[in-house]
């Protein structure tokens, strides 16, 4: 763990955990020859599902959301260069994505595969994700983390020891949603629900993706990835302000992910969010 050393942190302590979060939704969700999977143009999900392809040897397909622009961006550049291939919804169907009907059609278009859900998040990635806690050296009372599909907080609230809780922090507009989709991976996963967690609502900053100028200051001094990371951050600083946590609490806010670019083209390196 790496400590935040800051004034505007007081007594309490924030320790830095950088962790990819898209290797361990990936772990266990792996080992069929074809891969579909779904994403926006600038998924850090459909990057990963790409680079593992390369490099493990099967065959990816990335259903993007809304229609195909050429030239393709850099992240859906890369994950063709990984072998990817690319195939496009528009954004009405693409929110049906879900659905037997759809899914059927897919199958239909692209054969024999293994359909994994929008950011990874489904029973496995869970599993992947609850492995997280126990890997942590030193001691600690909340753990924190960004939200974008739910499946890392629901992974890491199960995988939690006794007594700690953690705090997830959407990067969605209008993610009230996220409460029940967290309960749902969990109780898919495990059978249960644990009460040790909660999701804010308060740092979307406008909606995924979306940001101010408080936020672009933000994520500049920290030298933080902006879209997942910086909003969490932001989150756990502005909390911390307020007086919500108690003097000397020891906090671990879980990094995700680095700021990406297509240089940076390594699977546990190159994805966020």
């Amino acid at each position: 763990m790496e400590e935040l050393v800051d004034p505007a942190l007081a007594s309490v302590r924030v320790f830095l955990v950088r962790d990819d979060n898209k290797a361990r939704k990936l772990k266990y969700n792996l080992g069929h020859p074809r891969v579909l999977t779904f994403g926006g143009a600038y998924s850090g999900h459909i990057r990963a599902v790409a680079a593992a392809g390369r490099r493990d040897g099967f065959a990816t397909i990335g259903v993007i959301r809304g229609e195909e622009t050429l030239p393709l961006n850099p992240s859906l550049a890369y994950a063709e260069s990984c072998g990817m291939r690319l195939t496009y919804l528009d954004r009405g169907t693409y929110r049906r994505k879900h659905t037997p009907e759809v899914q059927a059609a897919l199958r239909e278009q692209w054969g024999d595969v293994a359909i994994l859900p929008e950011g990874g998040s489904n029973a496995a990635a869970v599993r992947g994700c609850a492995e997280l806690p126990g890997e942590i050296g030193g001691d600690y009372d909340v753990i924190c983390c960004a939200v974008g599909t739910g499946g890392t907080l629901a992974g890491i609230a199960a995988g939690l020891p006794e007594g700690r809780r953690a705090i997830g922090f959407a990067v969605l507009k209008g993610a009230g949603f996220l409460e029940d989709e967290v309960a749902r991976l969990q109780c898919e996963a495990y059978g249960r629900v644990w009460p040790n967690w909660s999701v804010n609502l308060d740092y979307h900053f406008g909606g995924y993706a979306r940001s101010t100028p408080v936020l672009d200051d933000f994520i500049a001094k920290y030298r933080v990835e902006g879209v997942y990371v910086g909003k969490m951050l932001y989150g756990v600083f502005d909390l911390v302000r307020q007086g919500v946590f108690q003097p000397g609490t020891r906090i671990v806010a879980v990094v995700t992910g680095e700021p990406w670019s297509p240089a940076t083209d390594q699977l546990g390196s190159a994805v966020t969010g």
